[in-house]
């Protein structure tokens, strides 16, 4: 299995410059060893908050890089990281190279947070990280009214079924234990109250 490799930040075309080992887990076990999938450097992660979000660059849901960069740059000195990991999953909408991903980012949106090579997160390919994620907690929060999943349906697009990820940019938020303590479905903009204020409490 293609391993995922840490872009370093700030992004630049040549990211993508040094392996990260990810042990795959028992999924049941996520309470105890979300962080550790993150192996090689779990040093790095360990005692941090962190929320994971898989990304893609020609979504609707793609402007909600701004909002990670603003979470990113508000929280980072009280301990939190944000983790994009870019996923091919939904309608192709992240097709590009690496090189193209990181360009993309750094370029368009001034991405300055760890973003990871292309993964699976859903499906039969599912990185071991997002099978103990979507395992840990099986279902998202979402705004009041928000249906991300009839909207899906709209648009001619047979929605996954839980616990998988609906779509791109879902958000797992995970404590400084390494247990994942919250969800928020793709449509939750970083900067709403429910994301904020569990940043909060978990920082």
């Amino acid at each position: 299995m293609m391993q995922p490799r840490p872009m370093r930040t700030p992004l630049r075309a040549r990211a993508f410059t040094h392996e990260t080992d990810y042990a795959p887990v028992d999924p049941a076990a996520c309470a105890d060893a979300c962080v550790q999938l993150l192996a090689a450097n779990g040093a790095a992660w360990r005692g941090k908050v962190l929320l994971v979000v898989n990304t893609a660059s020609k979504c609707g849901l793609t402007p909600q890089y701004d909002g990670l960069v603003a979470l990113y740059r508000r929280y980072k000195d009280r301990g939190l990281e944000v983790l994009g990991f870019p996923a091919n999953d939904f309608a192709g909408q992240e097709p590009g190279s690496a090189a193209e991903i990181a360009t993309f980012c750094s370029a368009t949106f001034g991405v300055d947070f760890p973003m990871f090579s292309k993964i699976a997160v859903t499906g039969e390919g599912k990185h071991p990280l997002y099978a103990a994620l979507t395992a840990a907690r099986p279902e998202a929060r979402a705004l009041p009214g928000a249906d991300l999943r009839a909207a899906l349906h709209g648009y001619g697009i047979t929605p996954t079924e839980p616990p998988d990820v609906l779509w791109n940019f879902e958000k797992f938020l995970i404590g400084r234990d390494g247990k994942v303590i919250d969800r928020f479905s793709p449509d939750t903009p970083p900067e709403a109250d429910i994301i904020v204020e569990a940043i909060e409490k978990a920082l």
